[in-house]
């Protein structure tokens, strides 16, 4: 008896042990897709699922100008097919070449090409137009966000041809929820137009230009905020009665907070980076209508 006993307890144990190796071997067989920001892990869940491994190279809570990259993140480039670029992110500069060394076979697709993107100049160069001082936020505009989704679900296609037609799908449903927060975000915003909203670091551009709000940071070109310029967002807040000064948890507060005192008024967080995308592009809306 026990001999059975010891059979059956050692066939238990190799199956459990042949198909947790075979859950792993299919976990590896997955492609491998990079990302910079957690918005972007988002858009590539929603076109192909759990199609994917997703590798996101900027953490919660670190800072997308300033963020170094771990060693063991670059062995994740090191297994990627395609690296999605926001474009014009302050780490993607800096670290462009070292990620593209990591892996000279992965695809490098920088999602900005082709958007309406705001810069600080525009020059004429030939039969090209060069731009200075790009404004990267492109995903906290729906509209952009759309055109992107687009890009997305044709690389993945290309990767994936087999799940072409069910990656279409899943992006004309992701198409239509973008639609409808678009609707809910203009009719929140509609009483609102011309309105000015105070930042310390200018991440609200492309959301501003969208639903007819005027933004104002503190932070300038990427840099602290000199007296000069402190004074004139001050007395900015004062003319116009604001009382808010938006920042994200990547940010030191110190100025904003030097700032929120000169005008009387008070700090709030919001988190351009939140994964949960539409969610937090409604409760961004939210909380500036409450604050107008």
């Amino acid at each position: 008896m026990k001999k059975l006993i010891l059979i059956f307890t050692t066939a238990v144990l190799l199956f459990s042990c042949s198909s947790s190796k075979k859950k792993s071997n299919e976990a590896e067989g997955k492609n491998v897709i990079t990302v910079s920001i957690l918005p972007e892990k988002t858009f590539v869940k929603r076109i192909a699922g759990d199609d994917f491994e997703v590798n996101v190279l900027i953490p919660p809570g670190a800072s997308p100008a300033a963020y170094t990259l771990l060693p063991s993140q670059l062995k994740e480039i090191a297994n990627s097919a395609i690296w999605f670029r926001m474009g014009y992110i302050g780490f993607e500069y800096s670290w462009k070449d070292k990620i593209e060394q990591a892996n000279k076979n992965m695809k490098v697709v920088d999602l900005s090409e082709g958007l309406d993107l705001i810069a600080d100049e525009t020059e004429q160069h030939g039969d090209h137009v060069h731009m200075n001082g790009v404004d990267p936020h492109i995903w906290l505009s729906p509209a952009l966000v759309k055109k992107m989704a687009e890009r997305i679900a044709d690389e993945l296609t290309i990767l994936n041809p087999e799940k072409g037609p069910e990656y279409k799908v899943n992006y004309l449903k992701f198409v239509k929820e973008i639609d409808q927060l678009n609707i809910k975000i203009k009719n929140s915003l509609k009483d609102y137009q011309g309105k000015k909203v105070i930042v310390f670091h200018p991440s609200l551009s492309y959301y501003a230009r969208d639903y007819g709000l005027e933004q104002y940071s503190l932070e300038s070109g990427g840099k602290e905020p000199t007296p000069q310029h402190l004074k004139e967002v001050v007395d900015l807040a004062k003319k116009e009665n604001i009382k808010v000064i938006y920042i994200q948890s990547e940010f030191d507060r110190e100025h904003a907070r030097v700032f929120a005192e000169e005008i009387g008024g008070e700090i709030i967080q919001i988190s351009p980076l939140d994964p949960a995308w539409s969610d937090n592009l409604m409760e961004i809306t939210q909380i500036l209508v409450d604050n107008f």
